[in-house]
């Protein structure tokens, strides 16, 4: 059967790509609250989307969030009619998870071209969300419509759920797993949100940071001031920020934090033979990926170490004061700083950001009141590779890339990943065909168009092994 989807999806290729340039094209950004219309007309396009490749019961499920008033929806949709095997075996149930959401493009400036205006250039395109994550969420979409317009009926049982509100912390999809885990029933995951650790080489991620982000806010005076006439004796709260950051962190990259590295599970021997024999160039991750002078952190671990099983701090943005053009010579009565942790395993979100908190209000300077909020978090996870699963994933993306696939670690974070494991309690197979320099969350977003044609093939293929048995 997937040789018929496979041809399927190669005749219609060219059709796939124009209709993610439609989806594209809608600013779905969940953060903005300007952009909700946006974000249900994308919701919409998806249900559309799942409806033509022939799943059924597609229907958005409305969410509340803290991030959002009201929530952003899910799209649900699901086929259940796989025939048994000769056996009579049950054909088993796989959970495709993606999202619709996409990140605010700012700063626009920076884009070569619109950033909800997809355009082809050099083999790839470029737009918000290309690969993060409309392109390969759409990928599932087109094998599923693949396997059904070929041969008429799906391999295995597939449910779906389609999510608008990740890059805001996913909290609508984790309380409905939660609550109504029984409507996801599923024997695995797949999860299409991450990248290949190169070009042409096929790759798995088993495991991803967590991660808890913050906001950091310091009080002075009743109200904003004139430094000519206070400064000098008038608490600043940038000044104060400035302090506490940078006793967060010590000079070699560790983080000061007592207690912060407790209890973390370092990564296995195996793991690290496997690291060490990737085709990674740190000089060159350093000049093309990273663009800076130095890399930084903690120089007894390799980069890859530092970026997948090491747990960091970093400061986002600090809000606050005058950032006009001209100058104003004011002490602000309150500034604030986003502050994010990654996790590693070993580490909880909750015990971590009370580790922080303590810490920040010990070392607040004097004459300022401090206030630490946390807005989002998330687990880390490493998924176990002995399973049917992650087997018939392996073998799909190695028949359609031909070479061996390799196993990765991810540095980011996809909270619904650990919900899967805790609530559902499946397997999740991480099968991302991004590429690092795809710019994922930064101007000039990617994605290479024959991995989104790859991806296709690959999903339809590992839906084929999985209900072979393989």
């Amino acid at each position: 059967m997937s040789e018929a989807a496979v041809g399927y999806a190669r005749e219609q290729g060219a059709r796939f790509v124009e209709e993610l340039k439609d989806l594209l094209r809608i600013p779905s950004v969940s953060t903005a609250p300007e952009h909700v219309g946006d974000v249900r007309k994308a919701a919409e396009f998806v249900a559309d989307g799942l409806r033509a490749a022939g799943m059924e019961n597609v229907r958005l499920i409305e969410t509340t969030s803290a991030a959002h008033e009201g929530g952003h929806p899910l799209v649900y949709a699901d086929w259940l009619k796989a025939e048994p095997s000769a056996d009579g075996k049950a054909k088993p149930t796989v959970l495709l998870y993606g999202h619709y959401d996409v990140q605010p493009a700012e700063p626009l400036d920076e884009w070569k071209s619109p950033p909800f205006e997809p355009t082809e250039r050099d083999g790839n395109i470029y737009a918000r969300g290309a690969v993060d994550d409309k392109g390969q969420m759409w990928m599932h979409v087109k094998a599923l419509e693949s396997a059904m317009k070929a041969d008429g009926k799906l391999p295995v049982n597939v449910r779906v759920i389609v999510e608008g509100e990740e890059e805001v912390g996913g909290e609508g999809i984790a309380a409905f797993v939660r609550e109504h885990g029984d409507q996801l029933k599923a024997d695995a995951a797949l999860v299409s949100d991450t990248e290949m650790f190169a070009p042409e080489l096929p790759t798995l991620c088993v495991g991803l940071r967590g991660m808890i982000y913050t906001e950091l806010e310091a009080r002075g005076a009743a109200t904003d001031l004139h430094s000519g006439m206070y400064g000098g004796a008038a608490p600043n709260p940038f000044v104060a920020l400035a302090q506490m950051i940078a006793q967060l962190k010590k000079e070699d990259g560790r983080i000061a934090i007592p207690g912060f590295y407790d209890g973390i599970e370092e990564p296995t021997k195996a793991e690290l033979e496997a690291w060490r024999s990737l085709p990674f160039d740190e000089e060159e991750y350093r000049k093309h990926e990273v663009g800076s002078s130095e890399l930084t952190g903690e120089a007894m671990f390799s980069v890859l170490e530092r970026t997948w099983s090491r747990p960091t701090m970093d400061v986002h943005g600090m809000p606050g004061g005058f950032v006009g053009v001209g100058a104003k010579t004011v002490i602000p009565a309150k500034a604030t700083a986003k502050i994010s942790f990654r996790l590693v395993p070993g580490m909880k979100p909750e015990a971590t950001f009370a580790k922080y908190k303590k810490f920040v209000e010990e070392i607040c300077p004097k004459g300022i009141q401090v206030k630490v909020t946390l807005i989002h978090s998330g687990e880390p996870i490493v998924v176990s590779t002995d399973n049917a699963y992650v087997h018939a994933a392996t073998e799909a993306m190695a028949e359609v890339f031909g070479k061996e696939t390799v196993f990765v670690r991810g540095g980011g974070s996809i909270p619904i990943v650990g919900d899967f494991v805790r609530e559902l309690g499946i397997p999740t197979v991480m099968m991302g065909f991004g590429l690092p320099d795809d710019n994922l969350h930064a101007p000039n977003e990617k994605f290479h168009l024959a991995n989104f044609h790859r991806g296709i093939e690959s999903i339809v293929r590992f839906l084929d092994k999985v209900g072979a048995g393989a």
